[in-house]
């Protein structure tokens, strides 16, 4: 365990344990009701799914602005963070475990897959900073960007695809936070393809 216990959203499915696990890793929006909407429906899939809510030690979400909250971030305690989400999902009875996130959370859910996390698979949605930390992955990963993602450039995302062939989807049509629902930046059309993708991605490596 970590020196600071974090707290963290929690969505089992129906069935009783064993299942495989995800960590989520949210926005820099923190931990919002479309987080905990993800959480829910990879549970009702069958994914343990858990959110630990990294910033917690800043006073979490509501503490101060995100940009506050994002700089207040150091790599060794979120690392220590995601370490202890891995430890509680296999607590609660999570086999394999996969992980995902989104904005923020998908630079730290690519960093998570280069460091040594026993993890089965990552998900990152549109991390910003993945093109200038490009590694080497320690299990398979699958990276989503939308085309006018008005954060990340079109170089960035072809500099992820050039290190990554054939593990990154990009939408064309699509924006930054695609897979928001319910708000201005959700893109039906890919955030429904991300997801049928994301499904069979944790199926070939969380089963």
């Amino acid at each position: 365990m970590t020196d600071f216990a974090v707290p963290f959203f929690f969505a089992r499915p129906r069935a009783d344990p064993p299942w495989p696990g995800v960590v989520v890793v949210h926005e820099g929006n923190g931990m919002s009701p479309q987080l905990l909407r993800v959480c829910e429906r990879l549970a009702a899939r069958g994914y343990a799914s858990l959110a630990p809510d990294l910033f917690a030690r800043s006073g979490g979400t509501e503490a101060a602005d995100f940009a506050t909250l994002i700089g207040a971030l150091k790599t060794d305690e979120v690392q220590r963070d995601l370490a202890e989400a891995v430890e509680r999902l296999h607590g609660f009875g999570a086999t394999k475990i996969g992980i995902t996130g989104f904005c923020l959370g998908g630079t730290i859910t690519y960093r998570a897959a280069c460091s040594t996390l026993d993890l089965a698979c990552a998900a990152p949605f549109y991390g910003g900073h993945i093109a200038h930390e490009l590694g080497q992955p320690r299990c398979p990963i699958l990276a989503f960007f939308g085309g006018r993602d008005e954060y990340v450039p079109a170089a960035d995302i072809e500099a992820v695809e050039a290190h990554h062939p054939g593990a990154v989807v990009v939408y064309p049509d699509a924006g930054h936070g695609f897979m928001r629902d319910r708000s201005a930046s959700y893109d039906e059309a890919a955030a429904t393809d991300a997801w049928s993708r994301l499904l069979s991605f944790f199926d070939q490596h969380l089963h």
